[in-house]
């Protein structure tokens, strides 16, 4: 399996710029599709956006789209989201996830590994 650890949250202003890393550790991180969720308080756990392992498709949430970039660098081992002209609904803890299978975790229900996560404040 792969352990994750998120990085690069923070307070920002409304209209502002956050990006965020999620660095793996084990083997076979490039065979992994990869994911960001976020929750915030009181709220289930929602989906952002996901990059399949060669970063050839991405698909994202409604509620992001236009505004966060997910992107990898498998070498690294490494993906990345971000996040522009942030609102203060963006406002929760963000998780990064991965499935092993190749299949697209767009859903709490088909992650197989969750980071710790990152708390990212938007004010206002």
């Amino acid at each position: 399996q792969v352990q994750l650890v998120e990085s690069g949250g923070g307070l920002v202003q409304a209209g502002g710029s956050l990006r965020l890393s999620c660095a793996a550790s084990g083997r076979a991180f490039s065979s992994y599709t990869m994911a960001w969720f976020r929750q915030a308080p009181g709220k289930e756990r929602e989906f952002v956006a996901t990059i399949t392992w060669s970063g050839s498709r991405t698909y994202y949430g409604d509620s992001v789209k236009g505004r966060f970039t997910i992107s990898r660098d498998n070498a690294k081992n490494t993906v990345n989201l971000q996040m522009n002209s942030l609102k203060p609904e963006d406002t929760a803890v963000y998780y990064c996830a991965g499935r092993g299978d190749g299949a697209m975790p767009t859903s709490v229900s088909r992650v197989d590994y969750w980071g710790q996560g990152t708390q990212v404040t938007v004010s206002t």
